[in-house]
């Protein structure tokens, strides 16, 4: 689409188009229109009552976030899960990591317990102290200790393997209590 000129440039086309001879037998070219005139829209009476603002649509709510917490295992790996009869098929410590290298490090550990075929992972990431996961991040600012722990179902929900964790579950003391969580991964499929 070509642009609009300006007032000045209209008028310099204007004085250039004046200057050019058509060529014999070409018809002649039509004039340039003048830009339409806008009018002002007339101001309406003043009246005290308030205009009511037009309903808007209400905003897409963005997709619901998967809670692997809230996901069902059957009674009996929930119950041997909680007596800590379940040995993890792999455990990783994401402690003394940053945020991006823990998570990095978690996305690894899971893409190699899908290939050995591993059911439970066991992930080490320090106690949640009570209020991280409601402090914002802010650029520079150290994170609350208990910050990869805050952050761990975020990651998970995100994760390219998202669609292969069944479940997160606390880890029994024997296996680092409310420093751990156990990932539950999908039983792979045998064709």
């Amino acid at each position: 689409m070509a642009r609009r000129l300006d007032p000045d440039e209209a008028a310099l086309w204007k004085k250039v188009a004046a200057t050019v001879k058509p060529l014999p037998g070409a018809p002649t070219p039509l004039a340039p229109k003048a830009p339409p005139t806008v009018r002002p829209p007339k101001p309406a009476p003043r009246s005290t009552a308030v205009p009511a603002a037009a309903p808007r649509a209400p905003a897409a709510l963005p997709p619901p976030r998967r809670t692997f917490a809230r996901a069902t295992l059957d009674g009996h790996w929930d119950r041997r899960l909680r007596k800590g009869l379940v040995r993890p098929d792999i455990s990783i410590d994401l402690h003394g990591h940053s945020l991006a290298s823990a998570q990095a490090l978690l996305d690894d550990a899971i893409g190699r317990a899908l290939l050995r075929g591993a059911r439970v992972l066991l992930v080490v990431a320090g106690r949640l102290r009570p209020g991280a996961e409601r402090l914002p991040v802010m650029h520079g600012d150290p994170r609350p200790r208990g910050a990869i722990r805050a952050s761990l179902p975020d990651w998970l929900a995100v994760s390219p393997y998202a669609d292969q964790i069944v479940a997160l579950r606390p880890a029994h003391i024997s296996h680092g209590g409310a420093g751990a969580v156990y990932v539950i991964l999908r039983r792979a499929r045998e064709d």
